[in-house]
């Protein structure tokens, strides 16, 4: 028994299954926001009711106007992305400390 230690080339097949799921994905999920904004908003903010193709637009809009398109997407969690995280972990108390109170009078500055 062998295992493959490499990766399988990126094809033309690779890429239409991605375009077929990114396309089904988005149909479902304009469908869902059809019927969730169909659902509350008439009634919540006396709004009109919308149709499939304009939910599926408003969607694409939301993509466009909140998020990303960049490979490997948001970072996910809170916190200090890793460098500072790392950084702050290998201070002394005393170092993180001063660290504390140097950025307690920067938002305390930025206030006034």
């Amino acid at each position: 028994m062998t295992r493959k230690m490499y990766k399988e080339p990126r094809g033309p097949k690779r890429f239409l299954l991605f375009l077929l799921f990114g396309a089904t994905a988005m149909l479902v999920l304009g469908g869902i926001v059809m019927l969730l904004w169909n659902a509350i908003l008439p009634a919540l903010l006396h709004v009109g009711v919308i149709g499939f193709w304009q939910a599926t637009g408003l969607l694409l809009l939301c993509k466009i106007l909140f998020s990303s398109f960049r490979p490997g997407g948001r970072r996910h969690g809170f916190g200090p992305p890793g460098a500072i995280k790392e950084k702050l972990m290998n201070m002394s108390e005393e170092e993180k400390a001063t660290f504390r109170e140097q950025w307690k009078r920067r938002c305390e500055s930025r206030k006034a």
